[in-house]
């Protein structure tokens, strides 16, 4: 019941963070300035967005609820709290502010931070770990868009 509880907590917080860098954003993705940048040609539809971080925040939130069930330092905390800072902040500082270059240390700085918490913090189930996976793709491929923007711009 305490991991359900947890789980629960979780998607809040999640989304929430993922509407707020949403609502931070400005209607950056429909903006003039984004439409008329030289994007990657593997950049995905709109719509793929949406989908993608839907299941990354139901994964996490699945994979926290059990981190913090079996381990909920000080330490946990405050990596949770850097990686919502961070998903946050990316939103506002490429979408609404256009610093590509700040937004690529930004989200290079939050994939550092989910790829940490892979390798250090297995959770029992380990295989609840893998849960992190959809998060870590995303946010390669996110960086790769965000450095393409750089590079191309």
């Amino acid at each position: 019941m305490k991991r359900l509880k947890l789980f629960f907590f979780f998607l809040i917080i999640n989304f929430s963070a993922l509407g707020i860098g949403s609502w931070l954003m400005d209607n950056g993705p429909r903006s003039a300035w984004y439409l008329d940048l030289d994007k990657a040609p593997w950049t995905p539809p709109g719509w793929v967005f949406g989908a993608a971080w839907t299941t990354i925040m139901v994964c996490f939130s699945i994979y926290l609820s059990y981190l913090f069930y079996h381990n909920n330092s000080k330490k946990v905390q405050f990596i949770f709290g850097l990686q919502v800072f961070l998903n946050i902040i990316w939103n506002f500082i490429f979408f609404n502010q256009h610093l590509v270059l700040l937004g690529l240390i930004t989200i290079i700085a939050l994939t550092a931070v989910i790829f940490y918490l892979f390798f250090k913090y297995k959770t029992t189930p380990k295989t609840i770990t893998y849960l992190l996976l959809p998060y870590m793709i995303w946010l390669v491929i996110a960086t790769s868009l965000n450095a393409y923007v750089l590079i191309y711009n």
